[in-house]
């Protein structure tokens, strides 16, 4: 399990770079940017298939599976970009990234999973530090003409905490399946943007790579490491721990020179730190021994 998580916090370690590389990508509009990266994406479930052992053709993938991968993957991105072009974007990326706390809250009504205190408490702090981070160290305005807009973020955080946690349901389905998610999502990318959105590709070299990196990373090697982390890791570190994504995507625009450091990321940095550790906490704990007269499985988990 502990595998598990590390790999699926890699996505969110990957999900930091998304702002950095999208700024590098030029204007190119967001539904033509995601049919292009999420094209790279498929590429890259495609390369890793020769490396994997092969899937079992006989397994009949349920029907629910592909609506819920599709649903997850296009839609959160769908309803993102609605969002952000009817209300302001702090207010919108705000309410959006309330899908980490909905991970954890969530987790307690699935199978063989124990909500604790300190998974909550962890996901408050994770949630304190973004409102740093978003906001700027300023106040929130939420005005009732962008209703429409924090309705579809609202949507945002409700789909893809949905997907990350309904995927958990069906661990036997191989990681391999997030390749024709992938590949939907680029379609669907593509005819949204055929119909909604002016063409503008990269203008440069630096553009492209940009591009790639994107569809290599962020929206593609990102996307099967979360399925690893919530099918067999513990989904209530992952949810707590995604706060870091916001935080981690910061220090790398301070890195590189688009941001400057200031108290406030230092704060946030704390909270979403200590929320994480306070969340993971059971990770650390030793196991108890058998001499030690058994203590219970569900405590050893918690």
């Amino acid at each position: 399990m502990a595998r598990a998580t590390l790999i699926g916090f890699s996505a969110v370690a990957m999900w930091a770079l998304l702002a950095l590389l999208t700024d590098a990508s030029g204007k190119v509009p967001p539904f033509l940017l995601s049919a292009i990266t999420f094209s790279i994406g498929t590429g890259v479930g495609l390369v890793a298939r020769l490396f994997m052992p092969a899937a079992d053709k006989s397994q009949k993938i349920p029907p629910q599976v592909w609506l819920i991968g599709i649903a997850g993957l296009f839609g959160y991105h769908f309803f993102y970009f609605t969002a952000l072009r009817n209300a302001p974007a702090v207010e919108a990326s705000l309410i959006a990234y309330l899908w980490p706390l909905l991970i954890v809250l969530g987790s307690a009504l699935m199978p063989g999973e124990k909500l604790a205190w300190n998974h909550v408490v962890g996901a408050l702090l994770g949630l304190a530090g973004t409102v740093l981070i978003v906001t700027k160290g300023g106040g929130l305005a939420f005005d009732a003409r962008y209703a429409f807009g924090y309705a579809m973020a609202a949507v945002c955080a409700v789909l893809w905490s949905s997907y990350s946690l309904l995927s958990r349901r069906f661990p036997s389905v191989p990681t391999s399946i997030v390749t024709w998610f992938c590949a939907a999502t680029a379609v669907l990318s593509l005819v949204c943007h055929l119909a909604l959105e002016q063409t503008v590709l990269p203008e440069s070299t630096g553009q492209w790579l940009a591009v790639l990196g994107l569809g290599l990373m962020p929206v593609g090697a990102a996307f099967y490491a979360w399925d690893i982390g919530v099918k067999r890791g513990n989904i209530q570190v992952l949810g707590a721990a995604s706060y870091a994504a916001p935080l981690l995507s910061t220090l790398v625009l301070i890195a590189a020179g688009v941001a400057e450091p200031s108290l406030r990321i230092l704060a946030a940095c704390v909270l979403i730190t200590g929320g994480a550790a306070l969340a993971a906490k059971s990770l650390f704990q030793r196991k108890p021994t058998t001499a030690e007269g058994g203590a219970s499985e569900g405590g050893a988990r918690a």
